[in-house]
């Protein structure tokens, strides 16, 4: 196995050509991992965190592994961090075929060893690991192999409805595998917003000219949701978020759900549909309009049904235990953290 470091300045489009095909064949292929997702992320976030470390693995046969890395220094401690480690990727990991996970791991600890090749670390933190991945279990068994310090520990679970396919009426079907509380619920919530806002409607944006007056409904509506949205939502976020929308709407992967009500958007998601997928990855709405309506509940009830229509799989809540999720039939996966230190156990 043959590692290389690619130059910080080409490194993205050194690999651009067989990236996601490599992502295709490993054990979680998720829109956090995709090239786009990856390069998005590291203009607009990464960058003045510090400097880059983008290393492909190589066999006889071709590309067996990419391994994206950036070096911050933090509490006085050199941390070595995958790509996108911060709280807007919920599932990180190296991107590796299946099957080579033991030869590229290797690889990457001897690179991790050697003074000359590596930069100077203190800590090698990777963040936000599917439960598929080996990251956890292989990777930490040969890193404690070595004498190194290596820990695993359970970050957090994404809620996952497993949805009908194929079914003529997949929604009642979903339905049907609710508490029936809940289920009473969902409906009940539905049939009242539909009677006390008559011109409710529902819709959905996934790219196009209606884009850009679609992002500012959603970041309008994400920071009148909380106090904390709204500090999270900064400049920098925003030049993000928007960045984000118009790279994965040209693949076709965006979909931006509203409740509008009298020609205004009231409620929103802003999700992915990557694969199988239905990923729910923000979300925003006016607490100011009709909350005894619980308007999030209703149009989260449309955007299921839509994936359900879709051929959609799974319906992914991404990371944190949020009560409703599990009210709408999530089942919690867990995510997973590996650090490792350079240093004897």
């Amino acid at each position: 196995m043959e590692l290389t470091l690619h130059p910080r300045e080409t490194a993205f489009l050194d690999l651009k050509g067989e990236w996601n095909d490599l992502l295709h064949r490993s054990r979680f292929d998720t829109i956090f991992l995709t090239w786009e997702w990856q390069e998005v992320w590291w203009r607009c976030l990464g960058a003045p965190r510090g400097p880059l470390y983008l290393l492909s693995a190589r066999r006889q046969d071709g590309l067996a592994g990419i391994l994206p890395l950036y070096l911050m220094t933090e509490d006085d401690q050199r941390v070595l961090h995958v790509v996108g480690c911060i709280e807007v990727a919920d599932y990180l990991d190296l991107i590796l075929e299946i099957g080579a996970e033991e030869g590229v791991y290797t690889a990457f600890l001897d690179w991790l060893a050697d003074v000359e090749a590596a930069p100077a670390w203190d800590l090698l933190n990777l963040c936000n690991q599917p439960d598929a991945s080996l990251a956890h279990s292989l990777f930490l068994q040969l890193a404690q192999a070595r004498g190194w310090a290596a820990d695993v520990a359970q970050e957090d679970v994404c809620p996952i409805i497993e949805l009908p396919s194929g079914e003529e009426d997949g929604w009642e079907t979903y339905l049907a595998g609710l508490d029936k509380k809940e289920r009473h619920e969902i409906r009940r919530k539905m049939r009242r917003a539909e009677r006390e806002i008559p011109d409710l409607a529902f819709r959905v944006v996934t790219g196009g000219d209606d884009l850009p007056a679609a992002m500012d409904d959603f970041l309008r509506l994400h920071r009148l949701s909380s106090a904390d949205k709204d500090d999270f939502m900064t400049d920098e976020m925003e030049a993000f978020f928007r960045e984000m929308a118009a790279v994965t709407a040209e693949q076709g992967w965006l979909r931006l759900f509203f409740l509008d009500a009298g020609g205004q958007a009231v409620s929103t998601y802003f999700c992915f549909a990557y694969g199988d997928d239905m990923l729910v990855y923000n979300s925003g709405y006016d607490p100011e309009f009709n909350p005894q309506l619980s308007l999030g509940w209703v149009l989260l009830s449309d955007v299921i049904q839509y994936a359900i229509e879709e051929g959609c799989r799974r319906f992914d809540f991404l990371q944190g235990d949020e009560d409703y999720k599990h009210r709408f039939g999530g089942v919690d996966s867990p995510v997973f953290r590996t650090n490792v230190r350079k240093t004897t156990t």
